[in-house]
Order: C-alpha cells, then structure tokens, then sequence
C-alpha cells in the first residue's frame, strides 16, 4: 500500500516512518506538515492510506478530510485520546494514540489491509430480512445470521462487523440501515460505532456496557435512549 504521513511534528513523523519503512508491503510516497502540503501529495500520487495528525495549525486533521471527495484510508494520530471520536465520525480505518507503539501501529495497518481486501471483494449490503434472521452479504455468498446470535455490530469505515459467538462477519453496510434493519425490542444503539444486542449484555452502566467480556463505550448522544430502552424493556 502507498502511505502518507502528515503531521505537523517532525518526531511524530519520524516515528512513524521508522515503523513504516519496517513494516513490509507498505511504500512512503512522502511526508506533509500540515493539510495544504498533503492536499498536493494526494493530487500527485496514487495513495492508499494516510496516517493523518488530527492536531494542526490552521487545518486540522478532521476538517482536512472532510474537504476531500474521495479519501483514501485514513488512520488518525493524536496525542489526545478524547480526539478520536471525532475520527470514527469520519469512518477512520483506526486511530493511533501517540507516541505510537509498533504493536498498535501494525494492528491499524492489519485493519486497513483487511478494508481494502472487502473494497476488493465487492461484499454488498444486506440483503433481505425474515421472522428470526437476516441475509448478508459476505465472501461472495449470502450468510444467514440469527438474531439471537448477534452480540454486536461495529462500523468499521463504510463497513460493518457483526460479531457471532463463533465469528466475525463483515459486510459493506452502513450503521444507519444496520439499526433500522435490526428488531428494536433485541437491539439498541449505544454509540456511533456500535449496536449491541440486549439479551448478550452481560452488565452495563451509564458510561459503558460489557458483553462477551468486552468492554463497549457508550456515546453521551446514545446515553438517553439507552437507559430508557433498558428501562421500557424491564432490564433497568
């Protein structure tokens, strides 16, 4: 993949070229210290994934990429762990939280990887709806999933993960027609990057909710609704 790093510190930069250039099947097609500079990197090369400081002068990461029509894949950088949310509202591949680990940047580089393989493969949304079950789209065939067996869904960038208790299944869908798709008396919405269902929750408090032994954050926007939803199906 050809990559990009724009960042406004030469460190951070230096950082995650060493990763980089250690990493194989990754290329450098160069480095940018702020959004003007990597707005003509994207105009003169063809590049795949741009590991982008959401922190700027004058531009920040965020609004950088918003105003491109067709961005590549983005994994944020920030040395402020409240900043990427802001990241996933822009469907992010990742976000890495300075100063950045090998470990977790190769995690970030393994998750676009996997994106661009979906990109290629041509997985559609989901199809269609029954009683019990929906059809989705995935490695080319149509995949029935039981309500009962979904414990969560996450976006991942214009994809979803929906998670099984033997698996992972990935299909191209957005969260919005996920959650409208999904029964709302077994699901609910706790964040922008997750739908969880309620009979796999296994404790739950105001700020996150634990199923399968992992740990869901939930969105202050989601918050609400909710403790309501919990509280209309008798589970408050």
């Amino acid at each position: 993949m050809k990559c990009v790093i724009v960042d406004d510190e030469p460190l951070a930069i230096d950082v995650i070229k060493s990763h980089l250039s250690s990493t194989e099947g990754l290329e450098l097609v160069g480095t940018a210290s702020n959004a003007i500079m990597a707005a003509e990197l994207l105009k003169k090369n063809e590049v795949d994934l741009v590991f982008l400081d959401i922190q700027m002068p004058e531009i920040t990461g965020v609004d950088f990429v918003k105003s491109l029509e067709n961005p590549p894949m983005i994994v944020f950088t920030t040395a402020y762990a409240e900043y990427a949310v802001e990241g996933f509202e822009l469907d992010a591949v990742d976000y890495l939280l300075k100063p950045v680990s090998k470990e977790r940047f190769d995690k970030a580089v393994q998750k676009a990887y996997e994106y661009k393989k979906l990109k290629a493969g041509g997985n559609t949304e989901t199809t269609e709806l029954e009683e019990d079950y929906i059809f989705v789209k995935a490695n080319q065939k149509l995949i029935k999933i039981s309500y009962d067996e979904i414990l969560y869904v996450e976006a991942f960038a214009d994809y979803v993960k929906i998670f099984i208790p033997d698996r992972r299944i990935v299909t191209l869908q957005t969260m919005k027609k996920m959650e409208v798709k999904l029964p709302a008396d077994k699901f609910c919405r706790i964040h922008r990057s997750f739908i969880v269902g309620l009979k796999h929750i296994e404790s739950y408090n105001t700020s996150e909710v634990e199923i399968d032994n992992k740990r869901l954050p939930i969105g202050k926007n989601y918050k609400d609704r909710f403790m309501e939803h919990m509280k209309s199906n008798k589970i408050l």
